[in-house]
């Protein structure tokens, strides 16, 4: 079986208690299969969560939104990794960018699995 890989992006979200000073705790994650993606995963976040950010922070989203856009989209499309973070209240949130190389998954209606692949049997939860 030949395996090859395709290129994208791994995109994170983290946020952190800065009050607290904990370490910052992965939110949500997705994989974006082109820059265009990976960049519009960031800014639809962005505007959605823009309204019910403090004042500052929603202008900073806004910045990077819009001032920042050219150069984050060259970033990306370079295959550069991207961070933009903003700080609502006591809290940073921050997403992440990076280009990876997407493993296929095998699929079983597809060609001739190797016969490892049958030796592995779903339990239940204990």
């Amino acid at each position: 079986m030949r395996t090859t890989t395709g290129p994208g992006f791994w995109c994170e979200c983290w946020t952190q208690n800065l009050d607290a000073r904990q370490a910052p705790a992965l939110f949500g994650s997705y994989d974006a299969y082109d820059a265009v993606e990976a960049n519009n995963w960031v800014a639809t976040i962005l505007r959605t969560i823009s309204p019910a950010l403090d004042t500052a922070a929603c202008a900073e989203a806004w910045e990077r939104l819009y001032d920042h856009r050219i150069d984050t989209r060259r970033a990306l499309l370079r295959r550069e990794p991207w961070t933009v973070s903003v700080i609502h209240a006591s809290t940073r949130i921050t997403w992440t960018v990076r280009p990876v190389l997407f493993l296929p998954i095998a699929h079983r209606q597809g060609g001739e699995l190797p016969m490892c692949a049958y030796d592995f049997k779903p339990t239940g939860p204990e």
